[in-house]
C-alpha cells in the first residue's frame, strides 16, 4: 500500500504532518510494503478555496490511500474518483500516522464530513 501524507517539511517517518491536504508544501508517500518514503513538492499549494488538484499532484504515484488534517470536498471527491480513499487523522507525525492507519480504524472523509474552508482541521 501507499500512503500520501501532507507534511510541511520532509524529515521522513519524523516530518510533521500539515493541517490541510491542499495547502501543504509538500508530500510524503510511504510505501507500507518496502517501508520506503518519497518526498514531492507540492507545486498547487498557493491554489484558491475549491481550486485544489490532488490528483495533479501525486499523479503517477500509485497511491492508495490519502491521510490529512483535512480536506475539501471538491478534492476529496477528485480523489475518490480516481480510486484514492481519503482518512482524518489529527496525529502529529508520519510515523504515528502509518502505525494507526494499519489499525484500520481512522475516520474516511467523504463529501459530508469533509472541510468548508482552509482553516479547518
Amino acid at each position: 500500500m501507499r500512503i500520501c501524507i501532507p507534511v510541511e517539511i520532509n524529515e521522513g517517518e519524523k516530518s510533521k504532518v500539515y493541517g490541510h491536504f491542499g495547502s501543504s508544501p509538500c508530500f510524503l508517500i510511504y510505501d507500507t510494503t518496502n517501508k520506503s518514503i518519497e518526498a514531492i513538492e507540492n507545486s498547487n499549494q498557493h491554489h484558491s478555496h475549491g481550486a485544489c488538484n490532488p490528483l495533479g499532484a501525486i499523479e503517477g504515484k500509485k497511491v492508495d490511500f490519502v491521510v490529512t488534517g483535512g480536506m475539501g470536498m471538491g478534492a476529496v471527491m477528485k480523489l475518490n474518483a480516481g480510486g484514492i480513499k481519503v482518512f482524518r487523522s489529527a496525529l502529529s507525525t508520519v510515523k504515528e500516522v502509518v502505525e494507526e492507519f494499519a489499525k484500520g480504524e481512522m475516520e474516511e472523509l467523504n463529501a459530508e464530513n469533509a472541510c468548508a474552508s482552509h482553516g479547518c482541521h
